[in-house]
């Protein structure tokens, strides 16, 4: 019988990266290409600006013709104004997550949250009034085919908020645009 390695010698052999994006040419799903965005950040928003192997690079302009994919996140107003933010924030959390985990093998859902890309995500947060608006705003994304989830609080059973999974938003934002930034 072979004699296992010692701890020692497992850890001598142990090279850390030099660098934290050093996993930037790692496939993240077999039918993504290595690099899944031409974005660069200038620094891991993880990270600090001075910290070593963090290279400066340009950021894209207004101008370049990049698709950004975003989620979208809709609060309602009324629970805003009448629950601790806390318990409102934490409800778009539970949608976000679970539009995510829902749709974690699409595409878009895997560039989303790639490792070139999960220090850059784009989160859109909007309001509606109220339950109505949300069921409306729920049933006019079904119809246009935008995956996305409706979160109902239990054991309550009230729609609380809805979360889309990533889009590119040229893809998305127009069902979007009639609704107010969550302030």
């Amino acid at each position: 019988m072979a004699a296992l390695p010692s701890l020692s010698n497992l850890l001598r052999s142990f090279r850390p990266s030099p660098s934290p994006r050093s996993f930037a040419n790692t496939r993240v799903h077999p039918s993504l290409p290595l690099s899944v965005s031409s974005r660069k950040l200038s620094t891991p928003m993880s990270l600090p600006s001075s910290h070593p192997g963090t290279a400066k690079t340009e950021t894209p302009t207004a101008g370049n013709n990049e698709d950004v994919l975003v989620q979208y996140v809709v609060l309602r107003r009324d629970l805003i104004d009448a629950w601790p933010l806390g318990s409102v924030v934490t409800q778009g959390c539970h949608a976000s997550v679970s539009a995510i985990w829902s749709h974690k093998d699409d595409l878009h859902t895997l560039q989303y949250c790639s490792p070139q890309n999960i220090d850059s995500m784009h989160k859109v947060t909007l309001e509606v009034k109220g339950e109505t608006q949300i069921l409306n705003l729920a049933e006019k994304l079904s119809a246009g085919g935008i995956d996305h989830k409706l979160w109902i609080e239990q054991p309550e059973n009230i729609p609380t908020c809805l979360a889309t999974k990533p889009y590119p938003k040229s893809e998305v934002s127009s069902f979007f645009k009639k609704l107010k930034l969550c302030k």
